[in-house]
């Protein structure tokens, strides 16, 4: 692993926002088929967005892509943080310093349009990315196994922990 290249990508992280970055083996990244069932039966933008279920990658699918990597950047921030620019930002950088296998998942569903054009297709296929749990990936387990902070929110007033990653090799 290039370890300094990587150091650089967890500033960067910062520098765009971020409370915190790590690079963790992609093996430490879970995926379970319950996750996609939250998105299913929890939030109302099932269906709706092309970056949420049923039209973003099913957690086999994501498995898949992972086991294709060594390395992820792991992207700590709050609700005052962009999770979705901050990735997309440094997903095209670390495609540019040459990482073309350079791939984000976000959090949460995509708010680049006011309506995603289901039928029509993405008007923003450059920044749009699925979410990290819309992909199947456990990110409870995944943000605990990189030592980092999160946990059920009982209020809607408790301060919320939001995670992205950037897979690279």
């Amino acid at each position: 692993m290039p370890t300094d290249k990587f150091t650089a990508f967890c500033k960067r992280a910062i520098e765009l926002g971020a409370l915190h970055a790590k690079v963790v083996p992609t093996k430490k990244v879970f995926t379970a088929p319950w996750v996609r069932l939250k998105c299913q039966y929890g939030c109302g933008m099932y269906g709706e967005c092309l970056t949420c279920p049923p039209h973003s990658p099913t957690p086999d699918e994501t498995r898949e892509t992972l086991d294709s990597y060594k390395n992820a950047l792991l992207v700590h921030g709050d609700e005052n943080t962009d999770i979705r620019d901050i990735v997309a930002d440094l997903e095209r950088e670390i495609f540019l310093e040459g990482y073309y296998k350079a791939f984000a998942f976000g959090c949460g569903p995509c708010n680049l349009c006011s309506e995603c054009d289901v039928e029509n297709g993405c008007r923003y296929p450059d920044r749009a990315r699925p979410s990290m749990e819309a992909a199947g990936i456990d990110v409870f387990a995944t943000a605990r196994a990189a030592g980092f902070p999160i946990k059920v929110l009982k209020k809607r007033t408790d301060k919320q922990n939001r995670y992205g990653l950037v897979l690279i090799e």
